[in-house]
């Protein structure tokens, strides 16, 4: 009887595909980002619609902004207004390519 896959070990096999890795490190810096504002909001006892209200907008405009697979990408000025709501500042940092 065959293992099935896990989701670590297609991850691995997959990216060892030059162009699936681009891809993915390409990405991986909003996936982050997004992972860290959802977590910031929980720690502050936050939801969606209570965000929503504090940003002045509706609860799907922060659903997508926190999506990780929404195509939107935030403009900084809305990610600082979302950081700032929760007691958090933006750092925006430049690295080399590995």
């Amino acid at each position: 009887m065959n293992k099935r896959p896990t989701f670590t070990d297609f991850k691995k096999k997959t990216l060892k595909d030059s162009k699936v890795q681009a891809e993915y490190d390409a990405l991986s810096s909003a996936y982050d980002m997004k992972r860290q504002m959802i977590a910031m909001r929980k720690q502050a006892g936050v939801t969606q619609e209570q965000m929503a209200e504090i940003l002045g907008t509706a609860k799907s405009s922060i659903s997508r902004l926190e999506s990780l697979s929404s195509q939107s990408s935030p403009s900084l000025a809305t990610i600082e207004s979302y950081a700032s709501a929760l007691g958090y500042r933006v750092k925006v940092e430049f690295q080399p390519n590995a």
